[in-house]
């Protein structure tokens, strides 16, 4: 499947209702350049980040196609992704295996346990987990999961934009950070539906789905950012480069010193402790040679993620 129809996201919609936070959307209360701004607060989601929403679509479509198999799920991941698919696995009463490089934090470690998961420590780079997770999905007969590069987990991620809509039915355009584009996949999808556009914000050193545009195809990309934690995929989706290809889509490079300084701005305008990827999505309008808003424009920024360490938000 090379790209996302809105029937996906409307029926991953169906699927989560009643298992993930609906949005909370507000005005920012801060200026960004001459359009009107809100702000998506999806940092308040289940997990600390919208990755909750495709974890669940994912294992209810499978549980309600039946391929929900007796040794649960799995996946390689210590961010986002693995928490989001430790705690759906939770909800769905089905066991979850995520491995975790042998260097992983602990604090990882417990919260992925506070789930209920069981965590395999393999290896000391992500690729080591990563093999290992593949090879007991093979063994056992768990399901694999993705951290970004699944229609089920995109779509779940696009259910975000009729929420938005239901609260800013006038929005004209959703700014999302990129990463291996997952979210962005999902969001663009809705949005073109509804005649609304996405821009897509990510790290100068961290620009998986901008190169993909220029190479014409899903390219490798180094990857060196402050919000690489969150955005740094070596390869975008083919989901998103089809997604991306709209004339309704517009991609957007920050500097790390811009994520830092929206990060910050969110902290002390609103007392937002998000993650630096959310932090990218604000900079996206902000940082010079930003996505720049029409006068009046209605404009809503996802903050997609607060799994970060706040101390250094703190004044000094």
């Amino acid at each position: 499947m090379d790209e996302l129809d809105y029937p996906d996201v409307r029926q991953a919609a169906e699927r989560i209702a009643g298992r993930v936070r609906p949005v909370a959307v507000v005005p920012a209360g801060f200026a960004a350049g001459s359009g009107r701004l809100h702000l998506a607060l999806e940092y308040l989601q289940h997990t600390g980040s919208f990755k909750a929403r495709g974890a669940q679509n994912f294992l209810a479509a499978h549980r309600e196609a039946g391929t929900l198999p007796d040794a649960g799920v799995t996946i390689a991941s210590g961010g986002n992704a693995g928490l989001a698919c430790a705690w759906a696995a939770q909800e769905q009463g089905v066991r979850a295996t995520v491995f975790l490089p042998a260097n992983a934090p602990e604090v990882k470690i417990a919260k992925l346990r506070g789930y209920g998961a069981e965590v395999v420590l393999a290896g000391r780079e992500y690729a080591d987990a990563l093999a290992a997770c593949e090879e007991f999905a093979h063994v056992s007969g768990a399901l694999a999961s993705h951290a970004y590069d699944h229609p089920l987990i995109a779509a779940g991620a696009g259910t975000l934009v009729d929420e938005i809509r239901a609260t800013v039915p006038e929005v004209e355009t959703v700014v999302v950070s990129v990463g291996g584009g997952g979210l962005f996949a999902g969001v663009a999808t809705a949005a073109r539906y509804h005649g609304v556009r996405t821009v897509a914000v990510e790290p100068e050193n961290c620009r998986a789905l901008n190169a993909a545009l220029q190479a014409g195809r899903p390219v490798d990309v180094p990857v060196d950012s402050v919000a690489a934690d969150a955005l740094g995929a070596r390869r975008a989706t083919a989901l998103a480069v089809a997604a991306a290809r709209r004339a309704d889509v517009r991609s957007v490079l920050v500097p790390d010193e811009e994520i830092v300084r929206a990060r910050r701005l969110l902290w002390d305008q609103r007392r937002s402790a998000v993650e630096h990827a959310a932090g990218a999505a604000l900079a996206g309008l902000l940082a010079p040679g930003g996505y720049r808003p029409e006068p009046g424009e209605t404009v809503v920024v996802v903050l997609c993620g607060a799994n970060t360490d706040p101390v250094d938000l703190q004044a000094t």
